[in-house]
């Protein structure tokens, strides 16, 4: 009776076996993996509006100044991936670690820096730094799913990739109120306070167990020969994409000769940097990878070339180009956030091609009197793929990718979306050649169109995408 009476208030007997709740996703994660993936998109942005006054104080031209833009992009495309695979290798926790470390000491050169030279290596060290981030997340949150058995929580996936473009929106207002305050130093300066804070939370709050499920596996030496290749292959292609001309046609043969080299490398390595066997046969993944170069080839494209046919085709000022810029970029995290609750991911990249076709043909019929309020529309109508086709790519690779190489995985996915900014440039500098006129608009616009349509395209014939994960 004592029994039945204690399972009448509610008590289990002496004998009852305890009942333990299943685990959950460590929420306390969060705070590290959101502020360290924020750092690589707000110091790409908000060094916009520094470059004058970079370039007043050390007496060089736009054609050097540029080269604190085109540092970051080439070294982050080239690192994303390599510092991935050392994710891989050697867990999140020494990668995140350093690489936090490294940008506060690249905000410290950049504040004694005493020439443009000394400015150009604080960037690379901040590109460098600021790589280990992504991939270190994207690795925790699927180290998360195998330890709890359970699917990862969606909205983590979506805080990572919201909070880029939250932070990429307001990296230039940033860079402004930081050089006003303190002059263009200060957005150097910046990264100290943020670097210390990566690491205090990555210190306090990432797992420091090595990861055990890929260690007797990957216990071989790591494809520093690989990394190389892969290194002078995108360089090659890189830097030619930024100034495409005759003249340099020894850039994208350096880029053939290092991709042969690599594949050559990678098929005989016993543990390769790139399993491009693993890769080749997975057809997803790299319509994913495609996906993500069309999209931002797309959406860069717009962001470079519209903004300039507004200042000078249009006319405007550049305060008014700012804020007719603005809604898009609302509309973009918004759009980020409301898909980011529903699980399927066909739908989000289908509707995304489909509105990124219109705002395509949209700017085929802008003149230089269009209506404002049409001119807003058009940047509103590139918002919505922007916010929905980046985390639907985000959350395709987290599910398709191979768990032991996720870091490497999501390091390429970082790589594809800069080459989609680099075929952009070289896309805007070819249609603005006299200028950013109505004409070269409408010629941009129509280089844009088939690479909406072939997304489109894409995302309708991957069956895989009809999976609901």
């Amino acid at each position: 009776m004592k029994g039945l009476s204690e399972l009448r208030r509610g008590a289990a007997p002496a004998d009852a076996a305890p009942v333990n709740a299943a685990p959950s996703f460590d929420r306390r994660l969060t705070a590290p993996l959101v502020l360290g993936s924020m750092l690589n998109p707000v110091n790409s942005t908000m060094i916009a509006v520094s470059l004058v006054p970079i370039g007043i104080a050390f007496g060089a031209p736009a054609a050097e100044t540029v080269w604190l833009v085109s540092a970051l992009y080439l070294t982050t495309s080239i690192a994303q991936p390599v510092i991935g695979r050392l994710v891989d290798r050697f867990g999140p926790r020494p990668l995140y670690l350093g690489g936090s470390a490294l940008i506060g000491l690249a905000g410290l050169l950049g504040m004694v820096a005493p020439s443009l030279g000394v400015l150009i290596v604080a960037r690379v060290l901040i590109g460098l730094g600021t790589s280990a981030a992504y991939p270190a997340a994207m690795y925790v949150i699927r180290s998360e799913a195998t330890r709890t058995g359970r699917d990862t929580p969606g909205g983590i996936l979506t805080a990572l990739s919201v909070a880029a473009q939250a932070t990429a929106m307001i990296g230039p207002t940033l860079g402004g109120l930081l050089v006003g305050l303190g002059g263009w130093r200060t957005v150097f300066v910046v990264n100290l306070p943020l670097g210390l804070a990566c690491v205090v939370l990555g210190a306090r709050r990432l797992p420091r167990a090595r990861p055990t499920a890929t260690a007797e596996r990957q216990a071989g030496p790591v494809d520093v020969l690989g990394m190389v290749l892969f290194g002078l292959t995108l360089t090659g292609l890189l830097l030619f994409l930024m100034a495409p001309r005759p003249d340099r046609w020894y850039l994208p043969v350096l880029a053939v000769l290092a991709a042969a080299a690599l594949t050559v490398r990678e098929l005989r390595c016993p543990e390769p940097f790139l399993d491009l066997r693993v890769l080749g046969g997975n057809r997803p993944l790299l319509g994913t990878y495609l996906r993500q170069v069309l999209a931002y080839t797309v959406s860069y494209a717009f962001l470079y070339g519209y903004a300039q046919w507004l200042e000078q085709g249009r006319g405007l000022a550049t305060s008014l180009t700012g804020t007719l810029m603005l809604p898009g970029s609302a509309v973009a995290i918004v759009a980020g956030i409301l898909s980011g609750r529903r699980p399927e991911l066909r739908g989000k990249l289908v509707l995304g091609g489909a509105v990124m076709i219109a705002a395509c043909g949209l700017l085929t019929v802008l003149r230089s009197d269009t209506p404002i309020p049409l001119l807003v529309a058009a940047g509103v109508l590139i918002g919505i793929p922007q916010g929905t086709i980046g985390l639907a790519n985000q959350n395709a690779l987290y599910h398709q990718a191979d768990a032991e190489r996720m870091g490497t995985a999501a390091g390429l996915l970082r790589t594809f979306m800069y080459l989609g900014a680099m075929l952009a440039s070289a896309a805007v500098a070819a249609s603005f050649r006299h200028g950013a006129d109505t004409p070269g608009l409408h010629e941009l616009a129509l280089f844009m169109l088939p690479c909406a349509a072939l997304l489109l395209v894409v995302s309708l014939l991957d069956r895989s995408l009809r999976r609901r994960w």
